[in-house]
């Protein structure tokens, strides 16, 4: 049981959830294992109870604990039913609840026989897949739940920013920790690189050897739990090799923010020797790879995004991207050391936007691509994502597809290093930092 003392606030997630509470729909609240789902509802009854509801009028189960092994959804009605207080609206809370057989046939029963207000949790996206659509059609609403962003990091580390002003009479930001020593910024988001987002990591501190031990049991509970054991829930066998598994995973983690054929990454994998295990075997299809990704994907380990043609108006169905959920668990993989550091920005940036409410796809124009365009209601942003902007040669080379298009939407180059301009040609260019903390 979470100790509701030590709990810290995420009010991006919270409020979310807090603007359904007493409607119909089922708040359904996902994302990977362990960034911080079960705190969030932990969360909501905290609130709850400030609010006056009684201890009484709140259930709470969580089935991952030993009590509920073996529940099926008959006995989870039960269990609920008896549970009820009669004539007294309910707060019925289910952590993880994918690992009850049919449970969707329950909660729907509880919307129909019970005044309650339903909230539950899952690590795989099968929960939310057709099937359990049917049930709910219209009358659930999903909370995607990520890692921590980096202003998050700070506070869950227990450091806050400090401003004073710098010699030449700007803002200089430091952190500084609960015992009053002052650290840079940048070393703050240096460890943020390396260690991740993972709520958990606050807990060990940032110590390299306690968060291996940590990541690797993120890793391999979701490879062992969300992905192989829901194939047995689905009573299908289509993700049969862990080894394959294992290595599309390492392989995606390499290449996050390049561009990237399904199709041909079983050919890469064999041509490369990475499949070879002292027996000989052929390539995995074309389908078996993308079953295996999508796996990985409903596991919220890995996101896609899709290329956008802005001059055609279209989505493309060539080349995607992806990019992995934390960046502690891909150093975790592939070791800590720097490596590749400009697609890891690519890869901080694009969560924070999806954080930030926007639906992201990549953007090509003529030749040339965007790394990002963020869109939200009538709000669009087009965001380069570069180390630096230093030097010409690599300012013609960020600022170009920029230039190329033509409308009035605000366009940013994010970068460690913007150089002393604010704007080229009305394009701003931006300290990544300062913007990840903005918000």
């Amino acid at each position: 049981m979470i100790d509701t003392h030590k709990l810290k606030k995420r009010d991006l997630y919270l409020n979310k959830i807090i603007a359904f509470q007493d409607t119909e729909p089922v708040k359904v609240v996902t994302g990977i294992r362990r960034c911080g789902k079960s705190s969030l509802l932990k969360l909501m009854v905290c609130h709850l109870k400030e609010e006056g509801i009684f201890d009484e009028q709140i259930l709470e189960m969580n089935f991952e604990s030993y009590a509920f092994k073996n529940m099926d959804s008959d006995s989870l009605y039960e269990y609920v039913r008896q549970h009820i207080v009669p004539d007294k609206r309910m707060y019925l809370f289910f952590d993880e609840v994918q690992r009850v057989p049919d449970w969707e046939d329950a909660v729907n029963s509880f919307r129909v026989d019970f005044n309650c207000d339903i909230y539950v949790t899952g690590s795989n996206a099968y929960m939310l897949s057709s099937e359990y659509a049917t049930y709910l059609s219209g009358r659930c609403v999903e909370i995607k739940i990520l890692p921590l962003s980096f202003s998050e990091f700070i506070t869950f580390h227990d450091f806050e920013i400090i401003e004073t002003k710098s010699a030449l009479g700007g803002i200089r930001r430091q952190v500084l920790n609960r015992n009053g020593e002052q650290y840079e910024l940048r070393e703050m988001f240096d460890a943020y690189m390396r260690f991740g987002g993972m709520p958990g990591i606050a807990d060990v501190g940032l110590d390299q050897e306690k968060a291996l031990m940590l990541l690797e049991g993120i890793y391999s509970t979701v490879i062992m739990r969300d992905i192989l054991e829901r194939e047995n829930l689905r009573g299908q066998k289509k993700i049969t090799d862990p080894v394959l598994l294992k290595k599309i995973v390492m392989f995606l983690a390499d290449n996050i923010g390049s561009n990237i054929s399904v199709s041909s990454i079983g050919n890469i994998l064999v041509n490369e020797g990475l499949l070879e295990d002292g027996r000989k075997k052929g390539v995995p299809s074309a389908h078996t790879v993308q079953t295996y990704v999508n796996a990985l994907m409903e596991a919220y380990f890995f996101y896609d995004i899709k290329r956008f043609d802005i001059k055609g108006k279209e989505f493309l169905r060539t080349l995607g991207k992806y990019y992995i959920v934390d960046m502690g668990l891909r150093n975790y993989l592939l070791g800590f050391r720097n490596r590749d550091s400009g697609h890891a920005l690519e890869n901080i940036v694009y969560f924070e936007l999806i954080r930030r409410g926007y639906d992201v796809s990549i953007g090509k124009v003529d030749n040339l691509e965007v790394d990002f365009i963020a869109t939200k209601a009538d709000d669009k942003i087009y965001i380069q994502v570069t180390e630096t902007m230093e030097g010409e040669d690599v300012r013609k080379r960020e600022l170009a597809p920029l230039q190329k298009i033509n409308d009035n939407y605000e366009k940013i180059v994010l970068s460690m290093n913007k150089g002393m301009d604010s704007s080229y040609d009305g394009i701003k260019s931006v300290d990544l930092i300062d913007w990840l903390i903005a918000y």
